[in-house]
C-alpha cells in the first residue's frame, strides 16, 4: 500500500540557498536538500488500484508553466513548534494546481484534505527545540526570498511511512504545457 503525495520539486539552485541556513538550533532535524519538495495535496496510505486511478487523473491536469519564489520562514506548531518552513509568495497559479489535485482526488473518493493549504518547504523537524536560538533563527532568516523560479513539472512522490516521512521518490512527473502552447 503506497503512501502518495502531489507536489513541486525545488530548484537546486534554490535548495542550496535553503541548505545553506541549515543550523543553529539544537533539537532541530534538518531535512536533507535532496528531500525539499512543496507539497500540493497528501494523499496517504492508498490501495494500488486507487494509486493507479490518480496517477492516471493526474496525466488529464492541463496547466501552463508558471514562476514562484520562496519568501519568509516560519513555524508549525504554534506554543510546540514541530516544524520549521519556508513559506512561498502569494501565486493564484499555484493555488489553482492545488485545487485542481484536491477536485481529483475528491472526485476519485478521497476525503477533502481537512488542513487549509498553506504552501511551504520544510526544512527541518524540531523535538524540544531551545527556544532562545529556535526565535533567533527566525529572526535572522525572516527576510528570506529565493530566486524566482519556473515550475514546468508536478510530481507524484511516495514516501516510507516512517515519523516525519521521506525519504521521498519520484513515482511520476508530469510536464505542464509550453507557454507557446498557452499562448495559442
Amino acid at each position: 500500500m503506497p503512501r502518495l503525495f502531489t507536489g513541486l520539486e525545488v530548484p537546486d539552485d534554490v535548495a542550496l540557498d535553503l541548505q545553506i541556513m541549515q543550523g543553529g538550533v539544537p533539537g532541530a532535524r534538518w531535512m536533507d536538500s535532496s528531500q525539499y519538495h512543496l507539497t500540493l495535496r497528501f494523499i496517504g496510505d492508498i490501495e494500488t488500484g486507487l494509486a493507479r486511478e490518480i496517477a492516471h487523473g493526474l496525466d488529464a491536469i492541463q496547466v501552463r508553466p508558471f514562476q514562484i519564489t520562496l519568501k519568509g520562514v516560519g513555524l508549525f506548531g504554534g506554543n510546540k513548534p514541530h516544524s520549521i518552513y519556508a513559506g512561498v509568495e502569494e501565486n493564484a497559479e499555484l493555488k489553482r494546481l492545488h485545487d485542481l489535485h484536491e477536485r481529483l482526488c475528491q472526485v476519485l473518493g478521497l476525503a477533502a484534505e481537512p488542513r487549509r493549504f498553506v504552501p511551504h518547504v520544510t526544512l527541518a523537524r524540531l523535538k524540544d527545540p531551545e527556544p532562545r536560538a529556535l526565535q533567533r533563527w527566525i529572526e535572522v532568516h525572516s527576510l528570506y526570498r529565493s530566486a524566482t523560479f519556473t515550475v514546468r513539472r508536478f510530481v507524484l512522490f511516495s514516501s516510507r511511512p516512517l515519523k516525519g516521512g521521506g525519504p521521498y521518490a519520484v513515482e511520476e512527473s508530469y510536464a505542464m504545457g509550453s507557454m507557446m502552447e498557452a499562448v495559442a
